[in-house]
């Protein structure tokens, strides 16, 4: 008889055992889960403020340019980057919640780095070519750029006789692309940026150079004893490129509109451009 009460004893014991082992069991795994939904709802709330789109670094909005195109982009004395496309892509950047991220280097480079998804776009007073659409894809024009010719002051150089001159213009522009189809390789020299190709223009190496008028205009000015030919050379239009069949365009456009609607890109360009010298 006690040897059966102590065996009913140990079994009561037993029981009781597994009960608080399945209380413990049971608070834990609430816990688990409430942990688990915290993280999802975590999770949407990260991707709710990225928006519908990716970008090659959490919350920046990186755009690789030529800082050498004033008054598009330039350096300052600080050494910031400044200009139009500068202000306007700072200004895209805040209707999207990022950061602008102004990463410099040579114009081809530029777009290459736009290209292979190096940069989220790249604003360098880029134009819409067709070799550029074969591998870009394009914002909606903001801006409207012209093709100009810088001479020495006292020059005999007009358009008809262009083709007969060495002309200075920056690799990989529009300004190259033109001037290289219309008169041939051998009467173009491509240089790193505008700077160098009027420095060249100053020491005889070559006779002009084709740029944009905006910059051309600030060269002169920077550069006594040069003047702009009168008879535009080409007239474009400017325009932001990305990665082919990037999910950011869209969101892009959508805020460029935007600003041109409310005025905030023209306040930009006549910030930097005289509208007197246009």
């Amino acid at each position: 008889m006690k040897k059966l009460l102590t065996i009913l004893m140990a079994a009561a014991m037993l029981l009781s055992v597994c009960a608080l082992t399945a209380c413990g069991g049971a608070s834990e795994e609430p816990a688990e889960t409430e942990e688990v939904a915290e993280t999802e709802e975590t999770a949407e709330t990260e991707t709710a403020s990225t928006g519908d789109f990716t970008t090659v670094e959490a919350g920046k909005l990186h755009m690789s340019t030529n800082a050498a195109f004033p008054p598009y982009e330039m350096t300052a004395d600080d050494g910031s980057f400044v200009g139009i496309d500068v202000e306007v892509a700072t200004a895209i950047a805040e209707k999207l919640g990022l950061e602008l991220v102004v990463d410099d280097m040579d114009f081809d480079a530029a777009l290459t780095a736009a290209q292979q998804n190096k940069s989220d776009m790249v604003m360098a007073g880029v134009t819409v070519t067709d070799e550029r659409l074969a591998v870009m894809d394009f914002s909606d024009s903001y801006a409207t750029g012209v093709q100009v010719v810088i001479v020495p002051e006292g020059s005999d150089i007009t358009l008809d006789n262009l083709g007969d001159q060495q002309i200075g213009t920056q690799r990989g522009t529009t300004g190259n692309i033109y001037c290289t189809d219309d008169y041939g390789e051998e009467h173009v020299v491509a240089y790193d940026n505008g700077i160098t190709a009027v420095q060249a223009l100053q020491n005889g190496q070559v006779d002009c150079v084709v740029i944009d008028s905006a910059p051309a205009q600030a060269l002169v000015e920077a550069n006594p004893g040069l003047t702009i030919l009168d008879t535009e050379y080409v007239t474009e239009n400017y325009a932001i490129g990305f990665p082919k069949n990037s999910d950011l365009l869209p969101a892009v456009n959508e805020a460029l509109a935007e600003l041109i609607e409310d005025g905030t890109v023209q306040s930009i360009v006549d910030k930097y451009i005289n509208a007197e010298a246009e």
